[in-house]
C-alpha cells in the first residue's frame, strides 16, 4: 500500500535558501516541473536556473521578482 506525502512549502516571502530545486520552484510558480526543465533546456523562460552537478536550482530572488513578492 503506497502512502501519500504532503509537501509543506515555505512561503516564498519567508524562504531563506538562495535557490530552490525544480519541484519547489514549480510549486511556487504554479507550473509543471517539466515546464521549468524545458525553460532550462531551451534557455527561453522568464528565469534561468543555476546548474550544479547536473541539477537545476532556481534562484529565489528571481522567483520573487517574477511573482512580485517582497522578501
Amino acid at each position: 500500500m503506497a502512502t501519500q506525502t504532503t509537501q509543506h512549502a515555505v512561503p516564498l516571502a519567508q524562504e531563506t535558501r538562495a535557490a530552490l530545486p525544480t519541484p519547489e520552484a514549480a510549486f511556487h510558480l504554479s507550473r509543471a516541473e517539466q515546464t521549468l526543465r524545458l525553460w532550462a533546456c531551451h534557455d527561453n523562460g522568464p528565469i534561468r536556473p543555476l546548474r550544479v552537478h547536473g541539477r537545476l536550482l532556481w534562484p529565489v530572488a528571481e522567483i520573487r521578482r517574477l511573482l512580485g513578492v517582497q522578501p
